[in-house]
């Protein structure tokens, strides 16, 4: 471990004891919580919201690490263990966040009481042409920037979005092999789901299913009033390096009849099991 490494640890741990003293009267068997999330579905916001507790209860005030499947800059795809790895070094009262794929090994531990865990989706045609924007524009290191620049326009980028690159070295399936391991967490009573677009508009309710998520399990010495403006207050989309407008429903803008034709093609009833949509009529 680099010394970088060690004085990052060793402050993390720091403030965490020093939660535990600010909230010496609040429970100590506190869970973990875990934000899941599908790439381009609102990570950083879900970390803010879940890092508002840390205001009213001994969690940490920092995100303690942070898991994707795959390594951004060289798409490797990393194997199970390093994921049940990491989610047995998390501690009680850590605040974590994962592109975590449901395994049946790390759904045992996820829907296990050590976790209070959550699950963020997004509608996957918005996630497609978010996906765009951030390969392209925002992050020159991701493994297929290149590949993304090199394309004539963003139509022709969004159709990869949409279909992947079954010709690359780097792991890219289409839109709904993408989803595909992330599926079997909207299977778990213990798991929240939350579509991002009720974090935009229906917010005051969706803070709330957040918080009684987690009373649920444990009580906190704190009013639901004090609770849910903590987490009200923690939002903060301009702290995000990825959270572009807020908005939803953007691919309207985006979408020729051949790109609605194609993510039908490949996305089959996906929209639907979702709840984005009634059928494929759309």
């Amino acid at each position: 471990m680099s010394i970088k490494s060690i004085l990052r640890s060793t402050l993390y741990q720091t403030e965490k004891l020093a939660q535990r003293l600010r909230f010496a009267s609040q429970p100590a068997g506190l869970p973990i919580l875990l934000g899941i999330s599908f790439p381009k579905s609102g990570t950083h916001l879900l970390d803010q919201i879940l890092l508002g507790f840390s205001n009213v209860a001994p969690y940490a005030k920092r995100v303690h690490s942070f898991y994707a499947e795959y390594e951004g800059e060289s798409g490797r795809k990393r194997n199970p263990e390093q994921a049940i790895a990491w989610l047995d070094s998390l501690r009680p009262r850590d605040v974590a966040s994962a592109h975590l794929f449901a395994r049946p090994e790390a759904v045992r531990r996820v829907c296990s009481p050590k976790f209070a865990p959550y699950f963020i989706f997004r509608d996957p045609r918005d996630v497609v042409v978010s996906h765009v924007f951030y390969v392209t524009d925002m992050e020159a290191r991701h493994v297929h920037h290149n590949y993304y620049q090199s394309l004539p326009d963003f139509d022709a980028r969004l159709k990869v979005s949409i279909l992947g690159r079954p010709d690359s070295e780097a792991e890219f399936p289409d839109i709904a092999g993408r989803f595909a391991p992330y599926l079997d967490w909207l299977n778990q009573p213990e798991v929240l789901t939350i579509h991002f677009e009720d974090l935009i508009h229906d917010r005051a309710a969706t803070l709330t299913r957040i918080m009684d998520h987690l009373l649920s399990r444990i009580p906190l010495h704190s009013t639901r009033e004090l609770i849910l403006d903590s987490l009200e207050s923690s939002i903060n989309p301009k702290k995000s390096p990825t959270f572009r407008s807020g908005k939803t429903g953007e691919w309207k803008k985006h979408f020729t009849e051949e790109h609605k034709k194609i993510f039908k093609d490949v996305a089959g009833d996906l929209l639907v099991r979702l709840g984005y949509e009634q059928n494929n009529d759309w």
